[in-house]
């Protein structure tokens, strides 16, 4: 049974990210505090219970962006309909959980996204507020994914642009070198916002992963 591919927005983003990827690829986007809906931010547990609560009956290929990676892999630790995951731009990098740190690498990604794409990068953040902006970061923040990945049986497929400084290259490479099936796979030129601004890259590995297979790109 193939199974269906579930996308959790990244943090202050909605469905609107994801747009031009699903027209490419079939996928379901589930929506939760702070990553497509506004509203408090429960625990980083609980956001990733509701997302288990979410999924159907078959087994699904979870993909995360950004903060929500750590929502999916956290879901994947107790679910065994996950059959495996794509983290897009993962976080949080040690190095990026003081204010400083996060957005000087920000404003040094930001520069390296499409600049027509900010219009709807806005409009999304205005939906989903600071409010629960902020509360997300303040439940993901403290959440060590890499100490989570070593228990997943399920392949994993890690996803950075070359111009992403949220996800450096040696972050993402031993993020993939944690998860006993992991894989780094790195989009030339595409920054952090590989979901809305490189579609056609990206569906290439979430269609591979949900055949089961794996991309041979990067």
């Amino acid at each position: 049974m193939t199974p269906q591919l579930v996308l959790v927005p990244g943090l202050g983003l909605d469905e609107r990210s994801s747009a031009r990827l699903r027209r490419i690829v079939p996928a379901r986007v589930v929506a939760l505090p702070g990553m497509g809906l506004r509203g408090p931010v429960p625990r980083l547990d609980e956001l990733a219970d509701r997302l288990r609560n979410a999924l159907g009956e078959g087994p699904a290929v979870l993909v995360g962006h950004s903060q929500s990676c750590q929502v999916v892999v956290a879901a994947a630790q107790l679910d065994p309909r996950v059959d495996g995951l794509v983290l897009l731009g993962p976080t949080t990098d040690p190095r990026l959980r003081s204010a400083r740190g996060l957005t000087a690498r920000w404003l040094r990604t930001f520069w390296h996204e499409q600049w027509r794409g900010l219009p709807r990068m806005a409009a999304q953040w205005l939906t989903i507020g600071p409010r629960a902006m902020r509360g997300l970061w303040r439940s993901a923040e403290p959440d060590h994914i890499e100490a989570r990945l070593p228990d997943l049986r399920v392949p994993v497929v890690v996803v950075r642009g070359t111009r992403d400084r949220l996800c450096p290259h040696d972050w993402a490479a031993g993020l993939a070198a944690a998860a006993p099936r992991g894989r780094l796979v790195e989009i030339p030129g595409a920054a952090h916002m590989t979901p809305q601004t490189h579609p056609a890259d990206v569906a290439v590995v979430l269609s591979s992963l949900a055949a089961g297979g794996s991309s041979s790109s990067g």
